[in-house]
């Protein structure tokens, strides 16, 4: 209870220090969510806790604060679509942060939040009863804003029993959206712990790491993952994604923006190794975890395989692998990635997803399949059936050529003629009359000659 007391007092007098001389150039929302009062499972008891101080926190940040605490479905779908309009009325030069506390879970890919009233008995139930991320980016990057924040303290173990074995645990890596952020309480994959004091370990490291002034967001994350990674015996690592596109500050700093050396773009593993040249096992451990990725811990285990903390390093990264892999293959949505998850990591806890995943999208195939089998009979069938047209073909021109020429005036259209054919009916012809030929004339009578002796007697005078 004192510490809980003085945690608060310590918010209110960093209000009371920067609030009369703080000015911000942006306009600051927040919507703080924490969902408690389960109905259906056993209720948390931090999640009300650490939205009541991430409030004291943002609203000594200049935000304006909207808290939502024990949201239903309805409701916290209702107080998504107003917070979307009340950043579309501030205008484009707004800062939107969106603080969640409650229960988190992904299936075939997809993260949900759970509201208090879910009814999950099946994982098909989720997508029902919950709240989808992506819905929430969404309606985020609905309307214009100068950057987008989203911090999940959500990943708590799975109580709904009837579908926690054929579940991925945690949650499901997530590409922040330009111009946005968002952060896990721990890895992806990974259960994060509801803390046994008052906050979680999660909210009570960002108020810490939150207070230095000018300290950027990214960099601010960074030192929250090392608190509590240490406070949690390296249980709990968290995670985060950044595309932001400025600097973005929870309380302004009197010499500005704190710069540091760490590399903010993804780095090849030879720059990792330089960083940690000359360093020992703990401080490389630290380099590799502040910047929690692939590579800086592929280096770590490089040269620093045989210490005590490699086996430490090797299970985050081997885990890490896993998620990457795991969002690859749900965002491609294929058989071959499918069967490529499933050949490379046959035992995890996202094998019986992988397997149904991979049925599905065979009988997807199969369905696609056939229905161009069948659109190309009915092709084949049908007298009507017009030609398939072939693209344009794009003429390949010649390097220009300097010349003084006239300009050339576009033509005008010519009508086309429509040529009217006229189907041609053969008229039945009557069969030809056979004649006789024509008879030839009956040769000259000619008299038969005289004989001698047969002439008419002469008279002599």
């Amino acid at each position: 209870m004192v510490q809980s007391l003085l945690r608060v007092l310590a918010v209110c007098c960093i209000g009371a220090w920067f609030g009369p001389t703080m000015a911000f150039a942006e306009q600051r929302l927040a919507l703080v969510i924490g969902n408690s009062a389960y109905r259906t499972v056993t209720a948390l008891p931090n999640p009300a806790n650490d939205a009541k101080a991430m409030a004291g926190l943002l609203t000594a940040a200049g935000f304006e604060i909207t808290e939502a605490p024990d949201l239903t479905q309805s409701d916290m779908r209702r107080a998504i679509r107003d917070f979307a309009a009340k950043i579309a009325e501030k205008g484009p030069d707004t800062v939107a942060l969106v603080f969640y506390a409650g229960h988190g879970m992904q299936v075939d890919g997809e993260n949900y939040l759970v509201p208090i009233d879910a009814k999950i008995e099946r994982e098909a139930d989720l997508a029902i009863e919950a709240i989808r991320l992506v819905d929430v980016m969404n309606a985020l990057s609905a309307a214009p804003s100068k950057a987008r924040i989203v911090i999940l303290d959500a990943c708590r173990n799975n109580p709904y029993s009837a579908i926690a074995k054929n579940m991925g645990r945690g949650l499901a890596i997530v590409d922040a959206p330009r111009g946005s952020f968002v952060s896990y309480s721990t890895a992806p994959g990974a259960e994060a712990a509801d803390g046994a004091g008052e906050n979680s370990p999660f909210t009570t490291a960002l108020i810490e790491a939150a207070r230095e002034p000018g300290l950027p967001i990214e960099l601010a994350f960074r030192r929250v993952r090392t608190i509590v990674d240490k406070a949690t015996n390296a249980a709990q690592t968290p995670w985060d994604s950044s595309s932001l596109i400025g600097d973005f500050v929870f309380f302004p700093g009197d010499k500005g923006v704190v710069r540091t050396d760490e590399p903010r773009a993804a780095q090849p593993v030879e720059f990792w190794k330089s960083r940690m040249v000359k360093r020992s096992p703990a401080e490389a451990f630290d380099i590799a975890l502040r910047a929690d990725v692939v590579e800086a811990y592929e280096a770590f285990m490089a040269m620093f395989g045989a210490s005590p903390m490699a086996p430490r390093v090797r299970a985050i990264l081997d885990r890490r692998l896993v998620m990457v892999a795991w969002f690859n293959t749900t965002t491609t949505n294929s058989v071959t990635a499918y069967e490529a998850f499933l050949l490379r990591f046959p035992n995890t806890d996202l094998t019986a997803t992988a397997q149904r995943l991979l049925q599905r999208a065979r009988s997807r195939g199969l369905a696609l399949g056939a229905q161009a089998s069948v659109g190309a009979a009915q092709a084949a069938v049908s007298p009507t059936a017009a030609a398939p047209v072939k693209p344009p073909v794009t003429p390949v021109r010649g390097p220009a050529r300097s010349c003084e020429c006239p300009e050339l005036k576009p033509l005008k259209p010519t009508r086309v003629r429509e040529v009217v054919v006229e189907e041609v009916v053969p008229v039945r012809q009557r069969p030809p009359v056979l004649r006789p030929p024509p008879r030839r004339p009956p040769p000259p009578h000619y008299p038969p000659p005289r004989r001698p002796g047969n002439y008419p007697p002469q008279f002599i005078r």
